[in-house]
């Protein structure tokens, strides 16, 4: 059995106060928190919310600086084409139809929230 070390315990729990604070965030902003650390196998949605007549699925990174670049940077074509299929697997579970529907990332570097609004698409 492998066990996890105290570093990545910690990311964890980093990366979960992370997606709390983005859930404030989108909750302040009038949205409804659908679900949070969705997973369909090894994919994962770390929000989903839901305004009117559209769900957005939500992509937190975090980062203490930039010196390896920005996090947003981290959510790159093979992570969006997870997302993609999660996303599409999510609404099918649901039976969600007719909805509009988008992809948002939220990073924070040194703790400040940035959000990137409808940040890539479906092809």
């Amino acid at each position: 059995m492998r066990m996890s070390s105290p570093d990545k315990d910690n990311r964890i729990k980093i990366g979960r106060e992370y997606e709390r604070l983005a859930a404030d965030f989108y909750k302040n902003n009038g949205f409804i928190i659908l679900d949070k650390n969705w997973q369909d196998s090894h994919r994962e949605i770390d929000l989903i919310v839901q305004k009117d007549n559209q769900i957005i699925f939500v992509e937190v990174k975090s980062a203490s600086s930039k010196k390896y670049g920005h996090p947003a940077e981290r959510v790159d074509k093979r992570k969006q084409e997870n997302l993609i299929k999660a996303a599409q697997k999510y609404l099918q579970e649901k039976d969600i139809k007719n909805i509009d529907l988008c992809f948002d990332v939220v990073t924070f570097v040194n703790g400040r929230l940035e959000h990137y609004p409808n940040a890539f698409g479906v092809e």
